[in-house]
């Protein structure tokens, strides 16, 4: 048998503060393994302006990036490890 490879992607999500859907995408992704950049946009800010810049039309959080592809919110993370899909992003 041979074990599954650590997830070596670049992660990156923009939270706020006692978002429940961003603790949900963090505990997903740290179930996995996955060492994650976290931005705290609570207050606003430049990392705020740059999640807009990023995914533009998108104002609510958990933002996530994974290589620098936007795949969305929790929700759509959870879509993705359901349907098997997030393990390979994961892996590249």
């Amino acid at each position: 048998m041979s074990e599954a490879a650590a997830p070596t992607a670049s992660v990156e999500i923009y939270t706020k503060w006692g978002c429940p859907y961003c603790s949900r995408a963090l505990a997903l992704l740290g179930r996995k393994g996955v060492d994650v950049t976290e931005y705290d946009i609570t207050m606003g800010g430049p990392k705020r302006a740059e999640m807009l810049a990023r995914a533009p039309g998108v104002s609510t959080v958990p933002q996530i990036f994974i290589n620098g592809q936007h795949v969305g919110g929790s929700d759509d993370l959870a879509a993705l490890d359901a349907a098997g899909k997030l393990d390979p992003m994961l892996a590249a």
